[in-house]
């Protein structure tokens, strides 16, 4: 017992004496020293041999610039620190979202790339240059093999860049930009909008977010086929149908920065394409109803001289103009289609366009050909699939859920109604607090839909009918054809393929004019 005694008196001294001595180091011995003793033992117990490795330093301050590469090592290596770690540096950047760990002062840190085991240290010390000042130097010091000294220097250090800034992306709020007086100014986009809300068919959302990844992870095969790293969208539909919810998703999904073009307060082509030469990458360029947002054009008409806008107020317009002048001061679809298809759509990388519109028939056939965009989306009424999404959205449960009638009768009456998915929302935020009335509210709005719709079709063929027996009886008339029935069938036939054949001569004399007003 006695023994034991003496023991633990012995343990207590020696504890007593070693914490005594770390205070005293700690009190006496300077951050550098220790942290230049720590390096040393370590150089000598965890590695073999000096000569084997090389080490290279990253600091702060490059000059009076700072270094990127610093930041960068800084955002990469936080993202992956254990909680081994003794200590930890946190932050949060401008428009930020999340808290970032950083490595901390004068703490070390393992990484494998490739196979390869790579040590980095993080430093702060005085600076040399004003030993009096309080300035500090910090840098990271990485360590590894001279054998693999090409794959570090230039793999790896890419990798580390590459992953910096998706980590800023990523952790940063997305941004909506409008244009306003030649520049863009940008706000919080905090849309919630995502492929799981949008009320659409689930095997189409499918191929449009394999589309996307595909785009994002295809640098190598854009570059192989010698193609811009861009990609285009037309979202076409009635109103109401998701467009607009669509683009957020998207840019969510992507984490892309939205740029909302409004062409009605670009001036000229000079100007749009200033515009279109400050978005950055990785950022999604929408220009929402593009067949009513400007004044584009339309080469497949008879050719109209639009009035000028003025820079100044855009929307008070100027004297009209033609020739050389048209195409310097006034926004031109071929303005628009040579930075979305032509030698300025190389500008930039990794740039998604996205146009709406509700109704495709007015748009130029210059827009709609291959190459232009390069997926038309139809966004329709809501179909059965995208109500069982709006109906978990909404009211919190599945269609099977409220009843097998109640789900057999929606499934039937919502392909009648063609209701779009913004009509059927109000219903059911009316009533989200009471399922059963939200349903049967539904049902009625469906039904009364459907039964307009119903009547209309029927007054429409009504009228169709009408209008095929007068034409008839005018064939008849006139000569044109013997049976009533022909002559309203062929008549209305040759009359359109005449106005199609008129159009394409007059596209091919607006071509030629353009032509010689560009050369002029």
């Amino acid at each position: 017992m006695r023994d034991m005694n003496k023991a633990w008196a012995s343990l207590a001294s020696l504890l007593g004496t070693l914490a005594f001595c770390q205070t005293l180091l700690q009190t006496v011995v300077p951050p550098e020293l220790r942290f230049a003793s720590l390096r040393f033992l370590k150089r000598v117990l965890g590695f073999s041999s000096s000569s084997s490795y090389c080490s290279f330093e990253i600091t702060e301050v490059n000059g009076v610039s700072t270094n990127q590469l610093y930041n960068a090592v800084q955002l990469y290596l936080g993202s992956f620190l254990s909680a081994s770690c003794s200590r930890l540096s946190l932050s949060r950047a401008p428009n930020c979202s999340s808290t970032t760990f950083a490595l901390s002062n004068n703490d070390c840190i393992t990484d494998v790339f490739d196979g390869i085991s790579v040590q980095w240290e993080h430093a702060v010390t005085q600076s040399q240059s004003q030993p009096s000042s309080r300035g500090e130097k910090r840098f990271f010091t990485l360590r590894f093999r001279k054998c693999d000294r090409d794959r570090i220097l230039h793999s790896y250090l890419d990798y580390i860049m590459d992953k910096a800034n998706d980590i800023r992306r990523k952790n940063r709020e997305r941004l909506l930009y409008t244009n306003s007086h030649g520049g863009w100014k940008p706000v919080p986009f905090k849309h919630p909008s995502t492929f799981d809300t949008l009320a659409m068919d689930p095997e189409r959302k499918r191929d449009i977010m394999d589309d996307l990844r595909d785009f994002v992870a295809g640098k190598a095969f854009y570059q192989r086929t010698g193609r811009a790293w861009k990609r285009g969208y037309l979202l076409y539909g009635p109103p109401g149908t998701g467009k607009s919810s669509m683009i957020a998703a998207m840019a969510n999904f992507l984490s892309y920065d939205i740029y909302d073009l409004e062409l009605t307060k670009v001036c000229s082509n000079s100007e749009l394409r200033e515009l279109l030469m400050k978005t950055s990458s990785k950022s999604i360029i929408v220009i929402e109803d593009i067949d009513c947002s400007a004044d584009l054009p339309n080469r497949s008409k008879a050719p109209q001289h639009p009035a000028r806008r003025s820079c100044s107020n855009p929307g008070a317009p100027d004297a009209p103009s033609g020739g050389k002048h048209r195409n310097n001061n006034t926004i031109t679809l071929s303005g628009l289609l040579n930075f979305t298809d032509g030698l300025w759509s190389c500008s930039g990388s990794e740039r998604i366009f996205v146009f709406t519109t509700n109704h495709i028939d007015k748009l130029d056939p210059a827009l709609l050909r291959s190459g232009r965009m390069d997926m038309h989306i139809y966004l329709s009424y809501c179909s059965y699939p995208a109500l069982k999404i709006l109906l978990q959205n909404y009211l919190g449960s599945e269609a099977e859920d409220l009843g097998q009638a109640a789900a057999s009768e929606l499934r039937e009456v919502v392909k009648k109604a063609n209701m779009t998915p913004a009509d059927i929302s109000e219903v059911l935020i009316k009533n989200r607090r009471n399922k059963e009335k939200a349903v049967s509210e539904l049902l009625e709005a469906l039904k009364a839909k459907a039964e307009r719709k119903e009547k209309d079709g029927g007054l429409r063929d009504e009228r169709e009918m009408n209008g095929e027996e007068e034409m008839g009886k005018r064939s008849k008339r006139r000569g044109l054809c013997r049976a009533p029935k022909m002559g309203a069938t062929v008549t209305p036939f040759l009359a359109r393929k005449w106005r199609m054949l008129k159009r394409s001569r007059q596209n091919e004399r607006e071509n030629l004019n353009l032509k010689g007003s560009e050369r002029s």
